[in-house]
């Protein structure tokens, strides 16, 4: 891997290596806090204090940074922007994977598209009737830093149930004669000049996922930040543009604390949902080995009941996702210190 580009922001501005293009953390250093900071738009950031940078470098694909935070534990960034925390990633996975398994009356079989850090494929794998569940990340370089980092996913890694597949996951579904219960994008941002936002376009979902999903099969997507004034930036337009492809589509929000932002997904089925809180109470009961504690019947109706500004702008949007015309979300990430 090369050198992840994190750079100390001292109060005269950015401490640089000299090699062109090439910004340097100390891990230790010997005054002071070190801080990380999150563009994320022009004139607002991110930033929280870092105990030390853990391990950092550039794949093939995308810069790729580990931190250990004082607020949030563990801290894994893709191209300078949050990707997970340890301390509140069970709300985003949770809300990511159990909802279109709660919903479907029997799956057996996922496909998760990216989710390199296991921790979809943890999840995933919670539930009893899973048979197979098939993580395709492109970037082995990332799913490798992951399993040597993230502990807590050693135990899915080591499934029997689990199948790692390092390809990109169009070429891996359009290749594969056999289909799922579950797709699940567990993928990163659309970000200008990233690997990612040909995954959300019509085309894409209409030709190589709609055709993957067996009767009852549910489609579910990451659909990035869905607050009060971020969800105009591609939230309303992955639901829309999932809604010209697929009769049943459901958004649904929560507040991740370390995205400092309410966060969106879209589930998606040509068959209708029709499960209420009780019954969703029921299925986790019966079908789920071990405790979710996030997500419940309950919490899952309200994250799918959108404040009046969020739903009209959905209603409203009229924007699909090409590979000619995409949107992209704002954010570049720098650790600096006071």
């Amino acid at each position: 891997m090369g050198t992840e580009s994190l750079a100390i922001l001292h109060t005269n501005g950015f401490s640089k290596t000299r090699n062109e293009g090439e910004r340097n953390v100390e891990d230790s250093p010997a005054d002071g806090c070190i801080w990380f900071e999150e563009q994320i738009d022009d004139d607002l950031k991110w930033s929280f204090t870092l105990e030390r940078v853990l391990d950092r470098g550039t794949s093939a694909y995308q810069q790729i940074a580990l931190l250990d935070t004082k607020r949030f534990g563990k801290v894994l960034l893709i191209d300078g922007k949050m990707q997970s925390a340890e301390k509140d990633e069970f709300i985003y996975h949770e809300c990511l994977i159990h909802p279109p398994l709660l919903c479907h009356p029997n799956p057996k079989t996922v496909f998760i598209m990216g989710g390199g850090e296991g921790s979809a494929a943890r999840e995933a794998l919670k539930h009893l009737s899973i048979e197979e569940v098939v993580m395709c990340d492109i970037d082995q370089e990332v799913v490798d830093f992951c399993k040597k980092h993230l502990t807590e996913n050693h135990e899915a890694f080591s499934s029997k149930k689990l199948k790692l597949v390092i390809n990109d996951a169009k070429a891996e579904l359009e290749n594969r004669k056999s289909k799922f219960d579950i797709i699940v994008g567990d993928l990163a941002d659309p970000v200008e000049g990233g690997p990612c936002y040909q995954l959300y376009t019509k085309s894409f979902y209409e030709k190589i996922i709609k055709p993957k999903l067996n009767k009852n099969g549910i489609f579910v997507t990451q659909a990035g930040p869905a607050g009060i004034f971020t969800h105009k930036e591609v939230f309303s337009s992955i639901y829309n543009t999932i809604k010209q492809v697929f009769k049943y589509v459901i958004p649904y929000t929560a507040h991740v604390p370390s995205f400092a932002d309410t966060w969106g997904w879209v589930m998606a089925s040509d068959e209708p949902f029709s499960v209420d809180a009780k019954e969703i109470d029921r299925r986790i009961e019966k079908r789920i080995d071990g405790d979710l504690l996030y997500l419940n019947g309950a919490s899952f109706l309200s994250s799918a009941t959108l404040n009046k500004m969020v739903l009209t702008t959905l209603l409203k949007e009229t924007h699909v996702y090409t590979e000619e015309d995409a949107r992209f979300i704002h954010g570049h990430g720098v650790a600096y210190r006071r």
